[in-house]
């Protein structure tokens, strides 16, 4: 169901194209993309998840 090497691969991607726009993925952002890939959490708790998060600059 779920590829851990193909997310893997992605994150990394994903990281670089941010990275251009002076933007970054942390590790808690993975670890919420993985619960919410691994339906452990539904869409709603992870817009709560992301809204509780203090913004880092």
């Amino acid at each position: 169901m779920f590829n851990e090497e193909v997310f893997n691969f992605n994150i990394e991607n994903i990281q670089n194209d941010l990275a251009i726009e002076g933007m970054e993925i942390t590790q808690n952002d993975i670890d919420m993309f993985k619960k919410f890939a691994n339906n452990e959490v539904a869409m709603p708790e992870l817009i709560q998840m992301i809204k509780s998060q203090p913004i880092e600059y």
